[in-house]
Protein backbone atom coordinates (compact mmCIF):
# COMPACT_ATOMS: atom_id res chain seq x y z
CA UNK A 1 0.00 0.00 0.00
CA UNK A 2 1.32 3.43 -0.96
CA UNK A 3 1.67 6.12 1.68
CA UNK A 4 -0.28 9.30 1.08
CA UNK A 5 1.84 12.22 -0.13
CA UNK A 6 1.35 15.51 1.68
CA UNK A 7 2.47 18.69 -0.03
CA UNK A 8 1.51 22.32 -0.31
CA UNK A 9 0.00 23.89 -3.38
CA UNK A 10 2.18 26.71 -4.60
CA UNK A 11 0.02 28.56 -7.09
CA UNK A 12 -0.84 31.94 -5.54
CA UNK A 13 -4.44 32.97 -4.92
CA UNK A 14 -6.03 34.11 -8.15
CA UNK A 15 -3.40 32.37 -10.27
CA UNK A 16 -4.26 32.58 -13.96
CA UNK A 17 -2.54 29.53 -15.39
CA UNK A 18 -0.83 30.30 -18.71
CA UNK A 19 -0.83 26.62 -19.65
CA UNK A 20 -4.59 26.33 -19.13
CA UNK A 21 -4.93 29.27 -21.52
CA UNK A 22 -2.84 27.44 -24.11
CA UNK A 23 -4.87 24.25 -23.61
CA UNK A 24 -8.09 26.27 -24.15
CA UNK A 25 -6.69 27.63 -27.39
CA UNK A 26 -6.69 31.29 -26.40
CA UNK A 27 -4.02 33.96 -26.65
CA UNK A 28 -2.76 35.98 -23.71
CA UNK A 29 -0.82 39.16 -23.16
CA UNK A 30 2.39 37.37 -22.14
CA UNK A 31 5.13 36.76 -24.69
CA UNK A 32 5.98 33.24 -23.58
CA UNK A 33 3.70 30.90 -25.49
CA UNK A 34 1.33 31.63 -28.34
CA UNK A 35 -1.05 29.36 -30.23
CA UNK A 36 1.34 29.13 -33.22
CA UNK A 37 3.73 27.26 -30.87
CA UNK A 38 1.19 24.43 -30.48
CA UNK A 39 1.90 21.47 -32.73
CA UNK A 40 -0.19 18.74 -31.09
CA UNK A 41 -3.55 18.77 -29.34
CA UNK A 42 -6.09 16.09 -28.53
CA UNK A 43 -8.82 15.70 -25.92
CA UNK A 44 -6.34 15.02 -23.10
CA UNK A 45 -3.07 16.84 -23.88
CA UNK A 46 -1.50 19.78 -25.70
CA UNK A 47 2.14 20.05 -26.79
CA UNK A 48 4.04 23.14 -27.88
CA UNK A 49 7.51 24.47 -28.60
CA UNK A 50 8.91 26.05 -25.45
CA UNK A 51 9.85 29.74 -25.59
CA UNK A 52 13.02 29.19 -23.53
CA UNK A 53 15.82 27.60 -25.56
CA UNK A 54 19.15 26.19 -24.52
CA UNK A 55 21.99 27.09 -26.88
CA UNK A 56 22.53 23.61 -28.36
CA UNK A 57 18.97 22.25 -28.08
CA UNK A 58 16.59 24.54 -29.99
CA UNK A 59 12.97 23.55 -30.45
CA UNK A 60 12.34 21.56 -27.29
CA UNK A 61 8.74 20.79 -26.40
CA UNK A 62 6.47 20.95 -23.38
CA UNK A 63 3.54 18.54 -22.91
CA UNK A 64 0.61 19.57 -20.70
CA UNK A 65 -2.56 17.85 -19.61
CA UNK A 66 -5.53 19.91 -20.80
CA UNK A 67 -6.97 19.63 -17.30
CA UNK A 68 -5.29 21.83 -14.69
CA UNK A 69 -3.03 19.65 -12.53
CA UNK A 70 -0.44 21.49 -10.46
CA UNK A 71 2.26 18.84 -10.13
CA UNK A 72 3.12 15.15 -10.19
CA UNK A 73 1.49 14.63 -6.80
CA UNK A 74 -1.93 15.39 -8.32
CA UNK A 75 -1.35 13.44 -11.53
CA UNK A 76 -3.62 10.41 -11.82
CA UNK A 77 -2.85 7.37 -14.00
CA UNK A 78 -5.73 8.02 -16.41
CA UNK A 79 -4.16 11.36 -17.37
CA UNK A 80 -0.50 10.39 -16.91
CA UNK A 81 -0.75 7.74 -19.61
CA UNK A 82 -1.82 10.36 -22.18
CA UNK A 83 0.83 12.90 -21.15
CA UNK A 84 3.66 10.39 -21.24
CA UNK A 85 2.48 8.73 -24.44
CA UNK A 86 2.53 12.17 -26.07
CA UNK A 87 6.07 12.73 -24.73
CA UNK A 88 7.14 9.36 -26.19
CA UNK A 89 5.64 10.23 -29.57
CA UNK A 90 7.34 13.64 -29.54
CA UNK A 91 10.70 12.01 -28.78
CA UNK A 92 10.22 9.77 -31.83
CA UNK A 93 9.20 12.80 -33.90
CA UNK A 94 12.37 14.64 -32.83
CA UNK A 95 14.48 11.73 -34.07
CA UNK A 96 12.76 11.81 -37.44
CA UNK A 97 12.13 15.56 -37.92
CA UNK A 98 15.17 17.10 -36.21
CA UNK A 99 17.62 14.25 -36.86
CA UNK A 100 18.84 14.45 -33.26
CA UNK A 101 21.12 11.81 -31.71
CA UNK A 102 18.86 11.18 -28.71
CA UNK A 103 16.24 12.75 -26.46
CA UNK A 104 15.80 13.66 -22.81
CA UNK A 105 12.77 14.38 -20.68
CA UNK A 106 12.59 16.27 -17.43
CA UNK A 107 9.88 17.57 -15.15
CA UNK A 108 9.93 19.81 -12.06
CA UNK A 109 7.76 19.95 -8.91
CA UNK A 110 7.47 22.69 -6.31
CA UNK A 111 9.87 25.65 -5.90
CA UNK A 112 12.71 23.49 -4.58
CA UNK A 113 12.36 21.35 -7.70
CA UNK A 114 12.53 24.45 -9.93
CA UNK A 115 8.88 24.37 -10.98
CA UNK A 116 8.03 27.79 -12.44
CA UNK A 117 4.55 27.27 -13.89
CA UNK A 118 1.99 25.72 -11.56
CA UNK A 119 0.70 23.21 -14.12
CA UNK A 120 2.23 19.76 -14.57
CA UNK A 121 4.44 19.74 -17.68
CA UNK A 122 7.24 17.43 -18.76
CA UNK A 123 9.83 18.85 -21.17
CA UNK A 124 11.11 16.82 -24.13
CA UNK A 125 14.54 17.85 -25.43
CA UNK A 126 16.26 16.91 -28.68
CA UNK A 127 19.77 15.83 -27.75
CA UNK A 128 22.96 15.95 -29.79
CA UNK A 129 26.30 14.33 -29.04
CA UNK A 130 28.33 16.77 -26.94
CA UNK A 131 25.47 19.28 -26.50
CA UNK A 132 26.28 19.69 -22.77
CA UNK A 133 22.62 20.38 -21.98
CA UNK A 134 22.93 19.66 -18.27
CA UNK A 135 26.30 21.38 -17.94
CA UNK A 136 25.05 24.58 -19.61
CA UNK A 137 22.03 25.43 -17.49
CA UNK A 138 22.76 29.15 -17.64
CA UNK A 139 22.97 29.19 -21.46
CA UNK A 140 19.33 29.71 -22.27
CA UNK A 141 17.31 32.56 -23.67
CA UNK A 142 13.78 33.56 -24.54
CA UNK A 143 12.90 33.25 -28.20
CA UNK A 144 10.39 34.94 -30.44
CA UNK A 145 7.28 33.33 -31.89
CA UNK A 146 8.89 33.72 -35.32
CA UNK A 147 11.95 31.70 -34.24
CA UNK A 148 9.75 28.92 -32.87
CA UNK A 149 7.36 28.75 -35.82
CA UNK A 150 9.50 26.58 -38.17
CA UNK A 151 9.92 23.97 -35.43
CA UNK A 152 6.19 23.91 -34.64
CA UNK A 153 5.31 23.72 -38.34
CA UNK A 154 7.63 20.75 -38.96
CA UNK A 155 6.11 18.91 -36.00
CA UNK A 156 2.54 19.78 -37.06
CA UNK A 157 3.27 18.24 -40.46
CA UNK A 158 4.66 15.14 -38.77
CA UNK A 159 1.64 14.71 -36.47
CA UNK A 160 -0.99 15.68 -39.04
CA UNK A 161 0.55 13.54 -41.78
Amino acid sequence: MMAEVFYSRHAPDGYECPFCRIARGTEGSDLWTVQSDVFYRDAQVTAFINARWWVNNPGHAVVIPNEHIENIYELVPDIAVHVHEAARRIAIAFKQVYGCDGTSTRQHNEPAGYQEVWHYHPHVFPRYNGDALYERTADHRLTTAEERLPYAEKLRVYFDG
